[in-house]
């Protein structure tokens, strides 16, 4: 079985202490669930949150396994030299490394969401604001009658 994760690029202040724990407790549930799988979209924010903690589980349960599907090669154009070299330690950890585009288009991160929503059987999601590539990804998985669980409405109630 496979888990996604989705989520924005931006992560609240108050959030930010108290993602990591909870976003490994997600992965351990959805390992419970069945999950070996786990893929990112490898963006800034909930995406490399979620790839540094699959990691980190990974440490002890090596029958995990990271995948980066993403939107294009030059996804981290632009980024900041601290932002590119947390990109290349995870690029070069993951264990399959996927592009949905050679280059950038209009349409590569909808094409992305789309294989990560096609792909997974459950969702890990930080979405707090509808019409976001990170909420199309949600619904695409809803629509889809799979699970999905919103973590930012934990991490906004404190109740982790």
């Amino acid at each position: 079985m496979t888990c996604g994760f989705t989520g924005h690029r931006e992560i609240k202040y108050n959030h930010a202490k108290a993602m990591p724990d909870l976003l490994l407790r997600a992965i351990g549930y959805a390992y419970s669930k069945g999950c070996r799988r786990f893929i990112t979209g490898g963006a800034l924010g909930f995406d490399t949150y979620a790839a540094k903690e699959v990691l980190r589980f990974r440490l002890t349960h090596p029958d995990v396994s990271l995948l980066l599907y993403l939107p294009c090669i030059e996804q981290d154009k632009g980024w900041s030299t601290a932002q590119k070299a947390t990109y290349e330690y995870i690029l070069a950890s993951a264990d399959e490394v996927k592009y949905l585009s050679d280059s950038y288009d209009r349409g590569c991160m909808r094409r992305r969401n789309q294989a990560i929503a096609n792909e997974c059987d459950i969702l890990i999601a930080y979405v707090g604001r509808d019409r976001t590539g990170s909420s199309q990804t949600l619904r695409m998985v809803k629509d889809q009658g799979k699970e999905a669980y919103n973590l930012y409405f934990e991490l906004e109630k404190g109740s982790f």
